[in-house]
């Protein structure tokens, strides 16, 4: 009998393509679509950013008052308007409000439901990171063509530091499962180029990093160094934009809890668990191999208890 494992990775391969006429690209992804195309200063990637994560209140401010929001000048807002393809900041603010309203679902000044605590309140803005992330997922062919390329790359590097290490970790564990060779880096500095240049060495062409806030500089140290080596790097992060987006190849910008002392991260350990469906799919053979190998030492050396 197969375990739950095995049967999940049979009965769930992803498929290409969108299947639900229902489904729409989140406000994040729209805006996404919106800024990623030009190449944008520095200090228009903080404006886009800024836009980003309070688009529900940025699409109605002044062009005065996003300025100072931001820290710019209110010419650079303008120049910001022109390099992402609008007139002015006028036709640009219009299109945010309408993502914006599309965000509130519905008119502006309608209330927002009540929320009875705080911890209601951070459960609920999870709730909408995955609604985004399953809009997302209406068309999973990036995940499809990247966990295919992570399943090919051997060794495959998986990369988190500081408190990013956590999700690199349990990425890391699933994919021993499936991968013949997993490189797990949670340390940066020396350590981890030392682990970036091996693994580059003995033939692996992928990294996958983890960086949540707030983001290491030893994290884009890290990323440089893998890019320089040669490899190829699929980033998942809360950010869209900005250096550590700059060095990848592809980048899963997945909204994360922030509403308590700490963050949260339902929706990134969703998108690595869809990652980690693709790589199955990808090799559907070794997967049923290597599940079956893990099964035999597990039941051998009692590694879980019966019940």
């Amino acid at each position: 009998m197969p375990s739950p494992q095995q049967a999940r990775a049979q009965a769930s391969a992803i498929t290409s393509g969108r299947t639900a006429p229902e489904t729409e690209q989140s406000p994040t992804s729209r805006l996404r679509e919106l800024f990623d195309g030009p190449r944008l200063s520095p200090g228009q990637r903080r404006i886009a950013q800024y836009l980003i994560e309070h688009i529900t209140e940025a699409a109605f401010l002044s062009i005065t008052d996003l300025a100072e929001r931001v820290g710019v000048s209110q010419p650079s807002v303008t120049r910001f308007a022109a390099a992402v393809g609008f007139s002015g900041y006028p036709a640009l603010r219009e299109q945010l409000q309408s993502i914006a309203l599309a965000t509130l679902g519905s008119a502006p000044g309608t209330p927002a439901p009540d929320r009875s605590n705080e911890l209601q309140a951070a459960v609920d803005a999870e709730i909408e990171n995955l609604e985004n992330l399953r809009r997302d997922f209406a068309d999973p062919d990036q995940v499809i063509e990247i966990g295919r390329a992570l399943s090919r790359s051997a060794p495959l590097t998986v990369l988190g530091l500081r408190i990013s290490g956590a999700l690199a970790e349990y990425f890391a564990y699933a994919a021993r499962r499936i991968h013949p060779d997993v490189r797990l880096v949670t340390k940066g500095g020396t350590v981890a180029y030392d682990a970036l240049l091996q693994s580059r060495e003995a033939g692996g062409t992928w990294v996958l990093a983890f960086s949540m806030p707030r983001h290491a500089q030893e994290t884009l140290t890290a990323l440089r160094v893998a890019r320089g080596a040669g490899l190829k790097i699929a980033l998942v992060t809360d950010l869209g934009l900005g250096p550590l987006a700059d060095e990848a190849a592809a980048v899963f910008a997945i909204g994360t809890g922030s509403r308590l002392v700490f963050d949260s991260y339902a929706a990134p350990v969703m998108m690595s668990s869809a990652l980690l469906q693709a790589m199955t799919d990808a090799d559907p053979e070794r997967t049923q191999a290597r599940l079956e190998a893990y099964e035999q030492v597990s039941e051998q050396q009692q590694f879980f208890l019966r019940g």
